[in-house]
């Protein structure tokens, strides 16, 4: 099992490696190494991220693409989520990210997903589901975000400051 990290931060000012002790952590836990890590400093609304499309480019069946946070991932629209969804499927990787528990099972030696075909596709259909979700609400809250940040800074200017 070959488990890629990618690590994200949206700015130059923020620190991408911030979660990979967790990530360390949580994947010896379960019995595994990182085998690689992937950081840059790219807002994840970006679809073109140069070290994502080279974990891609890396990547083999059955890789691991080990994330902290869906989020992390993505906070791509919609239409742009589906096209990164349809890399990674292409590359068949499977996302394991700490927030979606149901994920940690392509992790475990014994899992039954790997053996059972009606299991592998409910749990599959499950995931996907879930990391469908919790990319639409990294969206939507990099969108309340920008539009906070708007307000603050109308009402910033308003006050002349």
């Amino acid at each position: 099992m070959f488990i890629r990290a990618y690590l994200r931060a949206s700015t130059e000012d923020q620190f991408a490696d911030r979660a990979k002790e967790m990530l360390e952590q949580f994947v010896q836990e379960r019995g595994h190494k990182i085998a690689t890590y992937y950081r840059e400093n790219v807002s994840g609304t970006k679809l073109d991220r140069p070290e994502l499309g080279r974990l891609l480019m890396d990547s083999h069946h059955n890789d691991i693409l080990l994330v902290e946070q869906i989020d992390r991932l993505t906070r791509l629209s919609n239409s742009d989520w589906m096209t990164l969804k349809k890399q990674i499927d292409q590359h068949e990787l499977r996302i394991v990210s700490l927030d979606v528990p149901t994920s940690w099972q392509a992790l475990s030696d014994k899992d039954p997903s790997q053996s059972d075909p009606v299991t592998r596709a409910v749990i599959t259909a499950i995931n996907s589901m879930l990391i469908d979700l919790m990319a639409a609400m990294s969206h939507k809250d990099w969108l309340s975000r920008r539009q906070r940040q708007k307000q603050g800074i109308e009402r910033a200017h308003a006050l002349g400051k």
